[in-house]
């Protein structure tokens, strides 16, 4: 696991310089605190701050070939190196490490941009050409690992996060007012866009390629939510499914250091740490978040799953003051705004397990929408079949649609029922399962300037996807659930970058493609919607202890509005006066003035899912704005050599390769 960085000159001629590539690495050193390297050559500068995880010895990067025509910078991991290095060297490639990173080149340089679909892994990198002047950028299927890029007066910059970008002469941040409709809209950019003006993001299952200084995006995978039907028995799906979930445990435990578990207590994670135990010839070491506030907390069933598998548990307790006091830094490592505080505890864990000197951990993340684990799939059925049911099937099935939420509760019943007729015919075409909480959304457009429709970019999006339009509700739920929140927040705000902002790099088993094949082809089968993930607590029953089996899904939340209640920190002045409220663009300051007002004063119960969400969203981009653009496009302090560090630095500028590696 690493961060990647580069530029290429926008004038002709223009040399790259070292000290703004060693600058871009200095601004995203959490990544990779092993080691930093780069390359230059007349037309590029490229490096990457490296977490060594597999081949300690001689995996440094930048790396290249024999013929130091092809230079690479990875972050990431390939799963599947071990059987691709013996498949390349059948077809004669030369290999001069044990690294994963190596095969990566090698096999860009046998298959070209079709390795990509044979690499089972998270990733992104960049690979150069130094004989045919071209930069190749790549993303993983699933969007685990991050890759910006923007052009401008800098040139074609790349990195795995934007504020490398501020080492970059004549870049500046600014907010993007029309992105930020779509983000409070969905709570997420699209995959290919970011909160700020002309940085956009390599979408996953992509790649780029640079020549002529002309950027191409092109797909190589698209995403996939449909399967043969599984026509075996119910058995003989648990079976595929437990098999094929050991096998990407197996492939990802594969590490020079040691590998530890997020353990949540509910079944996802159960499960991963379950497997974890049956393949690791150690202890197995876990990790989890507890809570102050008892609603919030799940140490229960985290200590139960822990001492059933013989696991070294260890967890951090959370308070209202943690979220105050790390918010911040949250949301600068994540570089998006944020609909709710869930980000903090995470940052905080990840602090805690590099503590423990763990720098590899297993997570659940994934299996939700693999297995259609939310709550939302159910309903997107309930809501589809709604005018052929009867009023008292109606009823029986919101009793069981969400049990955590207290506002679906018995007494709520006929106006949730009136709730769901009225949305149980499609108004935004190809988002019918999401339109109830688009709702939230909508509210949360009142804080902005522009009050046109927010959806109109997914609109377009989903509209020119090829198939979407076939797939049922529920597939169109899936695909959502994949190219939105799980790429755009629960990999990258709330997963990737939290643990990366302290070097742990998170896997994740159940993203494995094999896995979400599976889940595709028997899931629907044997599940009818309202058992959530029948196939999967099937498959490791007499494998788990009761509780993660029988309960249903708990939602991971953390503190809100409250915890800026309760302790009030100084940063909240950037959105309680109209004065600050308009140094950032595009926000509407009465509103927002106003709604903040509201939310400190009101008691926690009587502040709506959707006010809190919106405060949240309004708070992290005031303090993204301070931290980009106010106070983050100021001039750099370069650090010296010593000061980073490096250890590997390739300059060949003015030296010409010819084909053949020659000179």
């Amino acid at each position: 696991m690493c961060g990647v960085a580069g530029y290429v000159p926008s004038s002709p001629g223009a040399e790259p310089r070292p000290e703004v590539v060693a600058g871009m690495l200095s601004e995203i050193r959490h990544r990779g605190p092993d080691e930093v390297g780069y390359y230059l050559d007349d037309g590029l500068a490229m490096g990457t701050v490296r977490l060594a995880i597999v081949d300690l010895a001689t995996g440094a990067q930048p790396m290249s070939d024999a013929t130091e025509r092809y230079w690479i910078c990875f972050n990431g991991e390939l799963y599947n190196h071990i059987e691709l290095r013996e498949e390349l060297r059948g077809l004669g490639r030369p290999f001069r490490t044990r690294s994963d990173t190596e095969v990566v080149l090698q096999a860009w340089i046998q298959w070209g941009p079709d390795c990509l679909t044979r690499f089972n892994g998270a990733f992104a990198f960049a690979v150069r050409d130094a004989v045919a002047d071209e930069l190749f950028l790549a993303r993983d299927r699933y969007g685990k690992r991050p890759l910006f890029h923007t052009s401008g007066p800098g040139g074609f910059l790349f990195a795995s996060e934007m504020k490398a970008f501020r080492a970059v002469p004549g870049f500046r941040f600014a907010l993007d007012p029309h992105e930020l409709k779509t983000v409070f809209g969905i709570w997420t950019p699209l995959p290919d866009r970011s909160p700020f003006k002309g940085v956009s993001q390599l979408p996953p299952g992509s790649f780029l390629t640079l020549r002529g200084g002309r950027p191409a995006v092109h797909t190589y995978e698209e995403l996939s939510v449909t399967a043969e039907p599984f026509t075996g028995t119910a058995a003989q799906a648990a079976e595929l499914v437990r098999d094929t979930l050991r096998t990407s445990v197996e492939v990802r435990l594969r590490s020079d250091v040691e590998v530890g578990v997020y353990l949540s207590g509910g079944l996802d994670s159960s499960v991963v740490t379950r497997l974890a135990t049956d393949l690791s010839s150690h202890e197995v070491r876990t990790f989890s978040v507890e809570f102050e506030d008892r609603a919030l907390d799940e140490s229960g069933s985290q200590h139960s799953v822990a001492d059933y598998l013989g696991t070294r548990h260890s967890a951090i307790t959370i308070s209202t003051a943690d979220i105050t006091e790390n918010f911040p830094a949250a949301v600068h490592h994540a570089e998006f705004p944020v609909f709710r505080t869930a980000l903090v505890p995470m940052y905080l864990l990840s602090r805690h397990v590099r503590d423990a000197g763990i720098k590899t951990i297993l997570s659940g993340e994934g299996a939700d929408e693999a297995f259609l684990g939310y709550s939302l799939f159910r309903e997107t059925m309930l809501r589809a079949s709604w005018n052929g049911l009867s009023p008292e099937e109606r009823q029986r099935r919101i009793a069981v649609l969400h049990p955590e939420l207290g506002h679906f509760g018995p007494e709520h019943r006929v106006h949730v029922a009136g709730l769901l007729s009225q949305f149980s015919e499609e108004r935004l075409p190809g988002l019918f399962s999401h339109e109830l909480r688009y709702q939230n959304g909508r509210f949360a457009q009142r804080l902005l300037q522009d009050r046109t429709e927010p959806f109109a970019d997914l609109l377009a999006l989903v509209g020119n996807t090829p198939g979407y339009a076939g797939l049922s509700p529920t597939q169109k739920a899936q695909w959502l659930e994949f190219r939105t929140l799980l790429a755009g927040y629960l990999l990258s705000s709330q997963g990737e970058r939290m643990g990366l902002a302290h070097g742990v790099e998170n896997r994740c088993p159940f993203l494995d493609p094999a896995v979400v094949r599976a889940a595709a082809s028997a899931n629907l089968r044997f599940d009818d919607g309202w058992e959530e993930k029948a196939v999967l607590k099937e498959a490791f029953r007499g494998l788990l202890p009761a509780d993660p089996l029988s309960r249903r899904k708990q939602p991971y939340r953390a503190p809100g509005g409250v915890a800026f209640q309760e302790h009030r920190p100084d940063y909240l002045e950037l959105v309680l006066s109209e004065r600050e409220l308009k140094k950032i663009d595009g926000i509407d300051p009465v509103f927002a003035e106003r709604l903040v007002r509201k939310v400190l004063a009101t008691p926690p119960d009587g502040i709506s899912t959707k006010e809190d969400q919106a405060f949240v969203l309004l708070l992290s981009t005031a303090l993204l704005n301070q931290q980009f653009v106010t106070d983050g496009n100021g001039p750099m302090r370069i650090p010296s050599d010593a000061q980073m560090n490096l250890t590997t630095v390739i300059d060949r500028r003015g030296s010409l390769l010819l084909p053949g590696g020659r000179r």
